[in-house]
């Protein structure tokens, strides 16, 4: 880990889903910001820059995950963010095939709601070690080592 606390923004409108993974990260050392919406989620990501985003896919309105996504991408300082996707919805979206840099749903992981947290902590800290070694590496792909 960096001398500087590592940030991890969760995006979701689930508040007790936010305010159980805020727990589980933050004892393990990671400082997180929180937002409840994609719009809140979008400024949250411009204002502070974090090292990596959780998404949830439907919130508010049935899109607004995946739309949120597009807009980060579109962001020049967020574009290489990697982006956890987390969703109930694993199962039907996996199955029509999204490649992670599909411009559509630009993610570096998708995972399964219930999430498995020991699961979930380990892509993290992985995901975080190969963008430090590679920040511009680009979404979906990992760094060479």
């Amino acid at each position: 880990m960096t001398s500087e606390a590592e940030k991890i923004l969760i995006v979701d409108d689930d508040r007790d889903f936010v305010e159980a993974l805020s727990a589980f990260l933050e004892a393990h050392n990671y400082v997180v910001l929180k937002a409840h919406d994609g719009r809140e989620g979008l400024k949250v990501a411009k204002m502070q820059r974090p090292d990596l985003i959780i998404m949830d896919i439907i919130m508010n309105e049935r899109t607004e995950g995946f739309f949120t996504v597009q807009e980060i991408r579109r962001t020049v300082e967020l574009k290489t963010v990697p982006i956890f996707i987390l969703s109930s919805l694993y199962s039907k979206v996996t199955d029509f095939g999204i490649p992670p840099n599909s411009s559509w749903l630009a993610h570096d992981e998708f995972l399964p709601k219930p999430v498995n947290m020991p699961d979930l902590l380990e892509k993290v800290q992985r995901r975080m070690e190969e963008h430090h070694r590679n920040p511009e590496t680009p979404v979906g792909r990992k760094a060479e080592t």
